[in-house]
Formats: structure tokens, C-alpha cells, sequence
């Protein structure tokens, strides 16, 4: 495994680096004014980075804050999750956006985030792309050169959360950004890697025992059962639990539980 990219928790790592090292990390932050889509607290206190909602496609100022100050207290590495400008959406849905726009609604959300997780003395520490955006990047050349923009413009030095094998993953590594491979324990894989979509019947995993397999084949053997039953690859410094999937805060520590117990080591990414 390699381990560029994460940090070391002395609690957890010790003196030796083990042979496996992933973070857990969540989507998160996603509710907007009155209305909250997780609880946010609980697995704030289980992961160890979270990937927070600038604004765009979900967040306000009030959660943002409120979430980086949870994040810091307990740890937690803060990663600034970018968005189509899709609230009623969630950011699912996909917008035709020139490039030199997108990648300015990006640094803006960047930005927005950045001037809370200072606040809170926890720098934003690396970069994912949400939703329909992401699916877009992978598609289609000109959104994954805005969200490239967008993070060399605002600090190159940032990691970029990635699932890896993508086109996406394989631009930015080629523009110089540093990825970190990302899997995702809750959502079911096609044959090529990608994720079955929202909406197809066994797309969103449920079943705790099986998110924990999952979890630890990736971290392991860096491999995934697709939905047809075949094994593909996918070597992974990150394994990811969406808050708004159905039992989060369980499936999130059932995960670190198994992980822990398999010889794998968390660490924050960095």
C-alpha cells in the first residue's frame, strides 16, 4: 500500500508503519438551513476526514462552521467536497457550465470553506469532486479541466480525493496533483470500475457485514466484487461512507471496527 498522502495517528500506528494504511472518510455538512440529512456529530466522531459541502450544492455558513468546528475537535482532517451550483438538486443533477465559469464557482467554494476551517486551525487538506460533478469530470474533458483550475489556482499542493482508474484521476496526475485512490464501502461497482448508478436496483449497499468486507478487500488485496460478481482492482489509500446513506453513523463504525481488527491502520489524509 502506498502511503503518500495520509498522516499517521500515534494511537493507532504506533512506531512501525503497518503494511496497510487507509483513512475512513464521509460526506458531510449536507443539510441546508433548517433541514439536517445525517447526524453529523456521530460519525464526526468515528472517521477520520470529512469531506464538507461548500455551499453549492449543499451547506450554509451556519453548518459549515458548526461542521469544521465538530471536525477539529475531534481530529477529523477537513476536505473541501465542490459541487455543481445545485441546492434543490443536492448536486446530482448535471449543469452545462462553461469551463472558466465552473472552475470559478469552485475556487469560490474553496475559498468559502477555507476561511471557516482557519478559523477553526484546521486547514482545508485536500480537494473531491461531488456528484453529478464528478460523473461529469470523468465524461467529459472540460469539467475535469475546471476542477484542475480550480485547485491548482487555489493551491496545487492540495491532495485530490479520487477513485482511481479514471479518466479524471489520470488528468489530474498528468496536470501534477496528487491523488489519493478513494473506494466507496455503500455504493455498488460496475464491471468497469465505475459505480452503478443512484436509482438501479443494489446500487446503494446497505448491509453492515457486507460494507465491512468491502472495506477490508479494498484496503487488503486493493480489490472489489462488481455487481456482476467479478473481481475487479481497486487499490485504495481512502474508503468513504456517504452520510445520507441508510444507517451511516453504524455502517461507519462496524467499518473502523473491522479495519482496526484486520491489521489495517487509520490515518488522516494529508
Amino acid at each position: 500500500m502506498d502511503h503518500n498522502g495520509l498522516r499517521g495517528r500515534s494511537e493507532e500506528l504506533g512506531d512501525l508503519m503497518p503494511e496497510h494504511v487507509v483513512s475512513l472518510n464521509t460526506d458531510i455538512g449536507e443539510g441546508y438551513g433548517a433541514w439536517r440529512i445525517a447526524d453529523d456529530a456521530a460519525l464526526l466522531g468515528v472517521v477520520t476526514d470529512a469531506n464538507m459541502a461548500c455551499g453549492f450544492h449543499a451547506g450554509d455558513p451556519d453548518i459549515m462552521r458548526q461542521t469544521c468546528e465538530t471536525a477539529a475537535a475531534n481530529g477529523v482532517g477537513i476536505g473541501a467536497q465542490v459541487g455543481f451550483h445545485d441546492i434543490i438538486g443536492f448536486g446530482r443533477r448535471f449543469i452545462e457550465i462553461s469551463r472558466a465559469s465552473l472552475t470559478n464557482d469552485l475556487i469560490y467554494q474553496l475559498g468559502a470553506l477555507s476561511a471557516f476551517a482557519e478559523l477553526v486551525g484546521s486547514p482545508v487538506a485536500y480537494v473531491k469532486a461531488h456528484g453529478a460533478l464528478y460523473h461529469a469530470a470523468v465524461q467529459h474533458e472540460q469539467y475535469a479541466g475546471a476542477v484542475i483550475d480550480a485547485i491548482r489556482s487555489f493551491d496545487a499542493s492540495l491532495p485530490f480525493l479520487c477513485q482511481p482508474g479514471t479518466s479524471f484521476s489520470a488528468r489530474a496526475e498528468k496536470a501534477g496533483l496528487r491523488t489519493v485512490r478513494e473506494g466507496y464501502i455503500d455504493r455498488a461497482y460496475q464491471p468497469d470500475g465505475l459505480l452503478v448508478p443512484r436509482g438501479t436496483p443494489d446500487a446503494v449497499i446497505t448491509d453492515i457485514d457486507e460494507a465491512c468486507r468491502r472495506a477490508v478487500a479494498m484496503a487488503q488485496s486493493g480489490e472489489i466484487t462488481a455487481i456482476d460478481g467479478s473481481v475487479i482492482a481497486m487499490p485504495v489509500d481512502s474508503v468513504c461512507i456517504h452520510s445520507d446513506s441508510p444507517g451511516a453513523s453504524e455502517v461507519a463504525q462496524a467499518v473502523r471496527a473491522a479495519l482496526i481488527d484486520a491489521g489495517i491502520a487509520l490515518s488522516r489524509i494529508e
